[in-house]
């Protein structure tokens, strides 16, 4: 057991860079993808750092820069496999902002195809630790995120049957 751990420690890769160009990790050679992208200037995680997609104000955008994810998320993952992303909305101006539903879009678009959409409770976070004063008002805390679980088309794969949970515009 001991040696299968091993053996199996070192086919794991790992790679720190942008997801929009996955250029060291060979063409359909994952088999799973699990993603947490962040959210469209949201929490900043890198200052003055180019490329960053959480400095990104234009919701549009990011939705593009997303599209670029995807796209090299099809082009590394085996045909039949996986990939998840875990995405939330915002507020922006007292006002709801849809993000969920543009990234979801750039991955069908990539030509993946809607398994599930599972709703992710947010526990603790920055929002919800502090005094809610908006609750008077009837403004609703964001208290979910989407986890999209996508699948690759196997090659040669007929999806006709799938058609409502692909690329529908």
């Amino acid at each position: 057991m001991r040696r299968w751990m091993l053996i199996m420690w070192r086919l794991i890769k790992t790679y720190v860079g942008d997801a929009r160009s996955l250029d060291l990790v060979e063409p359909e050679s994952i088999d799973l993808i699990a993603t947490h992208p962040p959210y469209a200037s949201i929490i900043p995680y890198c200052h003055d750092h180019e490329g960053d997609l959480s400095s990104v104000h234009n919701i549009a955008e990011f939705a593009a820069k997303m599209g670029k994810v995807a796209g090299e998320c099809m082009r590394v993952l085996s045909p039949g496999k996986h990939c998840a992303t875990l995405m939330g909305d915002s507020r922006r101006n007292k006002h709801f902002i849809l993000i969920t539903p543009r990234v979801l879009m750039s991955f069908l678009e990539a030509g993946f195809i809607l398994r599930e959409d599972i709703i992710k409770m947010q526990w603790k976070m920055k929002s919800t630790r502090e005094k809610w004063f908006g609750k008077k008002y009837d403004f609703y805390l964001i208290r979910h995120e989407h986890l999209y679980v996508l699948r690759k088309p196997d090659a040669g794969e007929r999806t006709t049957k799938f058609k409502e949970s692909m690329k529908w515009w």
